[in-house]
């Protein structure tokens, strides 16, 4: 590691510390319904989109209504994404002619499974693509479907985070909010103007804007290449902030028209963290001790640095194997310049591991190097980072929420420690929460278990045809545990709702869509509806004042037993299959064995 690469690194961190009180106080002012700086120019629109909606804004709702309110607007949202996709060969803005006979060669077909995974990506804020986009979705889907996904599912992800905060600062109290005037107000007062400003950053950077059909340029080989064109940077915003990560391009944020330089970069990074760290603010303010929400924001720190710490030393360390020296003597030595593969030169290995940790602390997917490119170590951090079910700042408000029912889970561990009944926040954690809190842990884990073991074994799971010959892992870049690691990554990052992939797999067959489909579903909804019931549950609770035996959450013990539960949770689930991919691979690439 070098010192410039560290610096870039804290410097990062410093300027998210220094937004997270600021975002968090507007925050809560938004979500509180106070007035803010915005309101003198968009409350009009607040309360026209309120007349024209029906939409009763002092009604308050109780969680069982709120999760119907979030359910029907998935649903809607869903069938919206998926017709669009399968007819936009007949709707406008297609000037690439896609999904119709005149579909230019090389251009991907909106098939039913391909269309269905897209549609459940989006409205998860997962955004997996088992597609190329620039020569599979028109400007018309682009925009209508996919971007304006971006926007719903990242202000759904906030309401729900929002409304758990509600269920831990209230008392005596059977609502929640309103569901939707939680998703408005976030999307109009928060998303929208941040994604104005942003974008006209970008576009000076030379992201481009245009409804231009493709160029096509000659090479210095003379051979022509084609390039594209569209509406890149109004999406780019809202994808990094939002954290939903779904590129524009193939190669998404290592493409230079979606990154085009270390000021975007560095802009982007920040775009992922900013919101989610806002968010533990806001969570203190509510509850009248704003040291509860640092101890949350610490727990995700400390979880931050560790992860871009050896992310950032295996990538350095690099590939022995390159040494050209022997075995016996690859420990001993490191890659010169380290692992580079896979990663762009204008943003070098500090820059690439530092993305690729925010990307899969946070549920955003966006990448600028190819994660399957990296060392078995380095490419662990992500994978495990995805596997903490996101609570590394996490998704838009779905970091929040996440860390929120590892703390109560941790709460009751420090309760039974001290043989006290436990509470958080002064609220007593009894048997409903704990049911709900490991129910939302365990769905995410058993189904990404179980469908990496089943795509593993299972012969039909290669193909695009499920009665394709041959071994399961043909459908992989990689055989043995680099192969393995594949496909436990592409399932992981499905029900962490985060969207990327070690690329080394080909995910667009009807067994991937139909499986990864149901995976995302599963990430989300199993999640979001236990803690959502958590939220009715708190909320209905009297408060506990708090006494001499009370277990402190607020200081350094309660950080690390957070800490300790959000990994060991994790180690002890993933344990045994990441020891047979990453772990297995980063021992056998010292004893001579390559994938």
């Amino acid at each position: 590691m070098t010192l410039i690469g560290i610096l870039q690194i804290l410097a990062f961190f410093a300027i998210i510390v220094a937004i997270t009180k600021p975002i968090g106080i507007f925050m809560y002012r938004v979500f509180e319904g106070q007035r803010t700086f915005l309101h003198p120019v968009l409350g009009w629109l607040e309360r026209l989109i309120y007349r024209v909606s029906g939409i009763r804004e002092g009604e308050e709702q109780t969680w069982v209504r709120y999760s119907a309110s979030l359910i029907s607007l998935s649903i809607f949202s869903f069938l919206f994404v998926y017709l669009i996709q399968r007819l936009q060969g007949f709707l406008p803005l297609n000037p690439m002619h896609f999904s119709t006979s005149q579909a230019p060669t090389g251009a991907t077909a909106m098939t039913p499974d391909l269309a269905f995974n897209t549609a459940v990506s989006f409205v998860t804020n997962t955004n997996w693509q088992s597609y190329s986009p620039d020569t599979t979705m028109s400007y018309l889907t682009q925009m209508a479907a996919l971007a304006v996904q971006n926007f719903v599912s990242a202000a759904v992800g906030i309401a729900i985070a929002v409304a758990l905060i509600r269920g831990f600062a209230r008392h005596t109290t059977k609502t929640i909010g309103n569901f939707w005037a939680d998703v408005v107000r976030c999307t109009l007062y928060i998303l929208l103007p941040i994604c104005v400003l942003t974008t006209v950053f970008f576009v000076s950077q030379g992201c481009i804007q245009n409804f231009k059909e493709p160029v096509t340029a000659q090479t210095l080989e003379g051979t022509p290449q084609v390039i594209e064109q569209g509406p890149l940077a109004s999406q780019l915003s809202i994808k990094m902030l939002g954290t939903n990560g779904g590129g524009y391009f193939n190669a998404n944020s290592s493409h230079p028209y979606e990154n085009p330089t270390p000021a975007s970069n560095f802009l982007q990074m920040l775009l992922i963290f900013s919101l989610g760290a806002g968010l533990t603010y806001m969570f203190g303010k509510a509850v009248k001790d704003t040291k509860q929400g640092w101890a949350v924001f610490s727990a995700m720190s400390a979880l931050f640095f560790a992860g871009v710490l050896v992310c950032y030393w295996a990538e350095q360390k690099g590939n022995p194997m390159v040494t050209q020296m022997g075995v016996a003597q690859a420990y001993e030595r490191s890659q010169p310049g380290g692992n580079m593969e896979g990663k762009e030169v204008r943003f070098g290995i500090a820059q690439s591991t530092l993305f690729a940790t925010v990307t899969t602390d946070a549920s955003c997917g966006a990448i600028n190097s190819w994660h399957d490119s990296f060392t078995p170590l380095g490419g662990l951090v992500p994978l495990f980072n995805i596997q903490t079910d996101e609570v590394i700042f996490g998704g838009v408000g779905a970091g929040l929420y996440s860390m929120l029912l590892y703390a109560v889970i941790a709460v009751f561990i420090g309760g039974l420690m001290v043989g006290r009944t436990p509470e958080y926040v002064g609220k007593k954690i009894e048997q409903k929460e704990i049911k709900m809190a490991i129910i939302a842990v365990l769905a995410t884990s058993l189904c990404i278990l179980v469908l990496t073991a089943l795509s593993s074994v299972t012969p039909f799971a290669k193909g695009g045809y499920w009665n394709a010959p041959g071994p399961a892992v043909a459908n992989t870049n990689n055989n043995g545990a680099h192969g393995l690691s594949e496909i436990l990554y592409a399932y992981s990052s499905g029900a962490g709702n985060n969207g990327s992939a070690f690329a080394g797999i080909n995910a667009n067959t009807p067994w991937y869509n139909l499986t990864l489909g149901i995976d995302m579903l599963v990430g989300r909804f199993l999640f979001i509806i236990p803690a959502l019931a958590i939220a009715g549950s708190l909320a209905s609770k009297k408060l506990i004042p708090v006494t001499n035996g009370t277990l402190p959450t607020n200081g350094p013990l309660f950080v690390v037993l957070l800490i300790g539960t959000v990994i060991i949770v994790g180690a002890l689930t993933y344990f045994p299959v990441l020891s047979l991919g990453p772990i297995v691979e980063h021992f056998q690439m010292f004893n001579g064995k390559l994938f």
